[in-house]
């Protein structure tokens, strides 16, 4: 759905709450395939049961990837993905895990580009528990609409 918004427009707290996805042994081998990460923690259960966490896991740039591609509900054509800040996985996401994603926007601040404003907002992925799996910050570079 597309909803333009200027960067004067987004507000501070403001937010959202995606659906959930299933992460399915198949989404982890596509990824290992795509990717060339065939580690043993994602794709030997037998090495995998010697371990702490005794099963396969998904690897964090799936969960990653899973977790900001929720997100991306509303398109905005007057902002883009600057880059990601602080990316950290809590905890280990597994096979038929369902995650989901809270985003709250923490902060706001002018860029050296006349016209834009960047826009920093909070990414926190859960899974079925409600625990905390993956955090990081989404930057957006967005339009002004008059120049600061």
């Amino acid at each position: 759905m597309a909803q333009n918004r200027w960067f004067e427009e987004i507000l501070l707290g403001e937010g959202r709450q995606t659906l959930s996805k299933a992460i399915t042994e198949k989404d982890i081998n596509l990824h290992a395939a795509q990717t060339g990460d065939f580690f043993p923690h994602h794709m030997d259960a037998e090495w995998c049961e010697t371990q702490p966490f005794k099963k396969r896991m998904a690897h964090g740039t799936l969960v990653f990837s899973i977790a900001i591609g929720l997100t991306a509900s509303d398109i905005n054509e007057l902002a883009m993905t600057y880059g990601y800040n602080r990316l950290r996985f809590v905890k280990p996401v597994f096979i038929d895990d369902s995650i989901n994603v809270k985003t709250t926007i923490v902060a706001k601040e002018d860029h050296k580009k006349p016209g834009f404003g960047l826009v920093f907002e909070s990414v926190e992925t859960f899974n079925q528990h409600n625990e905390l799996v993956m955090v990081c910050e989404h930057v957006y570079l967005v339009q002004r609409k008059t120049i600061a």
